[in-house]
C-alpha cells in the first residue's frame, strides 16, 4: 500500500524560492540580451558591395550611369533613428556614363566642373519612420558649390548583422548649375535627373 506524504511548510518554501531564483535568473538573462541587441547598430559601409547610380533622359531617351568612386559614413540603430547619421561623398571625375565622349564632356565647366569643385556631397540631417522598413531621409545635398535641403525615401532590410539601404533622390540638375549655356536645354537633356543609392553595412557594437 501506497501512503501520500504531505510536503512540509519548509519544503513548499524551498520550491517556491527555487521558482522565484529560476524567473529572476532568466529575466536578467533576457534584459542582458535584449541590452546586447539595443547596443548594436549598423555603422560600416561596405563600399565595394555598394553603389550610386544615376538615371536621366536625353532626347527623351531613358539613360542611366554611375560614380565608381565614393565614400560613405553612417551610424542607424533601429531602436534609434533620431541619433542615425549619413555622410557619402562622391568623386565625380568617377562619373561613367557609358562612353568616353560622354565621360570627358561632363567633368567639364559647364557640366560638374570637377577639376575646380571635385567632390559632391549629401550629409543627412534627420530620419523620420514611415512604417515597416520604410523612412524619410533629409540632408543638405552639395553639388558643384551649390547646396541644398532634400528629402529622400529610404528602405531598409537586414539579415543577422548585415544590412542594405535604398533610396532615390530626384533632383533638378539646374538647381546645382548643372549643365550650363547650350546644355540648359532641357528638350535635350530633361532637368529631373534620379540619384540611386545601395548601400550595404555591418553591424558592431556602438562605442559607449
Amino acid at each position: 500500500m501506497i501512503t501520500a506524504t504531505a510536503a512540509s511548510p519548509e519544503t513548499d518554501k524551498e520550491n517556491m524560492m527555487h521558482r522565484m531564483t529560476t524567473r529572476l535568473f532568466l529575466f536578467i538573462l533576457f534584459m542582458l540580451a535584449y541590452g546586447m541587441a539595443s547596443a548594436v547598430g549598423f555603422n560600416q559601409v561596405l563600399t565595394g558591395e555598394s553603389s550610386v547610380i544615376f538615371g536621366y533622359k536625353q532626347m527623351g531617351v531613358a539613360l542611366d550611369g554611375k560614380f565608381n568612386k565614393f565614400a560613405a559614413q553612417l551610424s542607424f540603430d533601429p531602436a534609434k533613428i533620431d541619433k542615425a547619421q549619413a555622410k557619402i561623398d562622391i568623386d565625380v571625375a568617377s562619373i561613367d556614363t557609358g562612353s568616353t565622349e560622354g565621360n570627358e564632356e561632363v567633368v567639364g565647366k559647364q557640366w560638374f566642373n570637377a577639376k575646380a569643385i571635385p567632390t559632391a556631397s549629401f550629409v543627412s540631417t534627420g530620419l523620420k519612420a514611415l512604417g515597416g522598413n520604410r523612412y524619410e531621409a533629409s540632408g543638405k545635398l552639395s553639388i558643384k558649390g551649390r547646396t541644398l535641403e532634400v528629402k529622400a525615401p529610404v528602405t531598409f532590410q537586414s539579415a543577422g548583422n548585415k544590412g542594405r539601404f535604398d533610396g532615390i533622390l530626384t533632383i533638378k540638375r539646374l538647381d546645382y548649375a548643372i549643365g550650363e549655356g547650350a546644355w540648359s536645354d532641357v528638350d535635350t537633356v530633361a532637368n529631373e535627373i534620379q540619384i540611386k543609392f545601395h548601400l550595404v553595412v555591418t553591424a558592431a557594437p556602438n562605442k559607449k
